[in-house]
């Protein structure tokens, strides 16, 4: 393979460019272990400039349809769609555009994390020696290049792991478990990460347990249960919430007693804090803040309530888990 120059990763942030190619498409795909069915007619579309979250309790399907993804493994019935294109048929084509992180990351121990690197490259047929610079930049292990594998903690290591998935700079990044073994600071620079993919017109398909992080920087994500799609919706209509708002007023209790009088507010109450969450007049904030403040109750704060992804996710799934395949 003839050594060529890829194109160095834009270190500029900009808006997320999610655009309307869908650049991953599971049609109706099924994938068995002996007679268990691990994925059963799965259906998603992933979009280009898409951070999507791909969410499921242990023995979901989740591992199982990533390795589908990536040619890992063959799915028994369905279509896989890479970049438009049939990824078994087309592997050779489509895969190469694909960067995936996959559980943990094998690496050479003895050698430094810049030589693993251009271990690697070398095996794409070469790369710049500023594009290697540049990637190791990218996931803050810049200053730690020249320190052998085998004394990187494991957060390190999953930093490393997502540097070689991004060396041959893929249309698709594909991360299981990225933040696995990362400080709070670590978890930070990976969604910093990210959203630079994604303004980059990149797509991140992201696996995480880590609801909260997911919660806060995916775009889009699918939910499932034992191998079956229970959701693929926007997070933010996820977490919209039912129209409630959380108030604090210094008179909860006699606020209550008030609220409880109204038509519209016989389902109010107290959060364990002693805040209010109520219904409003009209389903406006501002006409709440306006009824209780001429009822002289006048609030000091007053929010629309969000729903917490991590508690839709236990509703929806409603599952204590499994092996996970």
């Amino acid at each position: 393979m003839e050594n060529q120059a890829i194109p160095i990763l834009d270190k500029a942030s900009g808006s997320q460019a999610r655009s309307s190619e869908v650049v991953i498409r599971l049609s109706n795909v099924s994938r068995y272990y002996g007679k268990r069915l691990a994925v059963n007619q799965l259906n998603l579309e992933v979009r280009r400039g898409d951070i999507f979250g791909f969410l499921g309790p242990n023995g979901a399907g989740k591992t199982t349809t990533i390795r589908m993804i990536f040619g890992l493994i063959s799915p028994h019935a369905g279509r896989i769609e890479i970049l438009g294109k049939e990824s078994v048929r087309y592997r050779t084509q489509v895969l190469p555009r694909v960067g995936a992180l996959i559980e943990t990351p094998t690496l050479y121990p003895y050698l430094s994390g810049r030589d693993n690197l251009e271990a690697i490259a070398a095996v794409l047929g070469g790369l710049p020696s500023q594009h290697i610079d540049h990637v190791l930049e990218l996931v803050g292990l810049h200053g730690r290049q020249k320190d052998r594998v085998r004394t990187y903690s494991l957060g390190m290591k999953q930093r490393l792991g997502v540097a070689i998935a991004l060396l041959h700079d893929p249309d698709i990044v594909v991360l299981d478990e990225p933040a696995n073994g990362l400080d709070p600071a670590g978890i930070v620079e990976m969604r910093d990460l990210m959203y630079q993919l994604a303004a980059r017109g990149k797509t991140v398909f992201l696996s995480s347990h880590i609801l909260s992080e997911i919660q806060q920087i995916c775009s889009r994500v699918a939910v499932i249960n034992r191998g079956q799609l229970l959701t693929e919706a926007a997070v933010e209509d996820l977490t919209r919430g039912t129209g409630e708002f959380l108030v604090k007023v210094e008179e909860p209790i006699r606020a209550l007693a008030l609220l409880h009088d109204q038509p519209w507010g016989r389902k109010a109450r107290l959060d364990e804090h002693g805040a209010l969450i109520t219904p409003a007049p009209n389903k406006r904030g501002s006409d709440l803040s306006t009824f209780l403040v001429k009822s002289g109750f006048a609030p000091e704060t007053l929010a629309s309530v969000i729903l917490d992804l991590e508690s839709v996710f236990l509703t929806m799934t409603d599952s204590k888990g499994g092996e996970e395949r």
